[in-house]
C-alpha cells in the first residue's frame, strides 16, 4: 500500500465523536495557519502589545504546533477508534487548560492561549458527549 492510499484509509461507519475530532480539524488547522502565516494576529485579534524581540517566531512556532494538531485530528477522527477519540478528550480537558492558563497568568501570549485554554476543552466535551452517546447506542445493539 502506499502511503497516500494509507492515508486516505478510514472504516465505513465512523461514530459521531469519530466524524465530529474530524470535524475539529478545521479549528486547529485554521487558527495555527493564521498564527504561522501571520503571527502579528494576536496584535491585531487580541489586542496584545507588540512583539519586543523573538515573539513573532514564538507565535509561528504555535501555529505550527496547532496546524499539526489539526493534521492530526483529520486521522484520530478517521480512524474510527474509540480510544483514540477518548485518549483526545482527556488530554483536552485535563492537560490543555492546566498548561496554557498557567503560561497566559504568566504573562505568555495571555489573551491567544486563555482562547485556547477555553476552545479546546470546550470542543472536548462536545466530542466526550458523542463519545458517550455512540457507546450507549452500541450496547443497546
Amino acid at each position: 500500500m502506499t502511503l497516500i492510499g494509507a492515508l486516505k484509509e478510514s472504516p465505513a461507519n465512523l461514530t459521531a465523536a469519530s466524524k465530529f475530532t474530524s470535524a475539529c480539524r478545521l479549528v486547529y488547522l485554521a487558527s495555527g495557519s493564521l498564527l504561522l502565516l501571520w503571527p502579528a494576529a494576536v496584535q491585531k485579534l487580541f489586542l496584545d502589545p507588540a512583539f519586543v524581540e523573538n515573539e513573532a517566531t514564538l507565535t509561528r512556532l504555535l501555529g505550527m504546533t496547532v496546524a499539526m494538531i489539526g493534521w492530526l485530528y483529520i486521522f484520530v477522527g478517521r480512524s474510527g477508534g474509540r480510544q483514540v477519540v477518548a485518549a483526545s478528550i482527556l488530554d483536552r480537558i485535563v492537560l490543555v487548560p492546566l498548561v496554557l492558563i498557567s503560561a497566559a497568568v504568566n504573562g505568555v501570549f495571555p489573551h491567544t492561549l486563555l482562547m485556547f485554554a477555553v476552545l479546546d476543552p470546550a470542543l472536548a466535551l462536545v466530542a466526550w458527549r458523542l463519545l458517550s452517546r455512540d457507546g450507549s447506542r452500541t450496547a443497546r445493539s
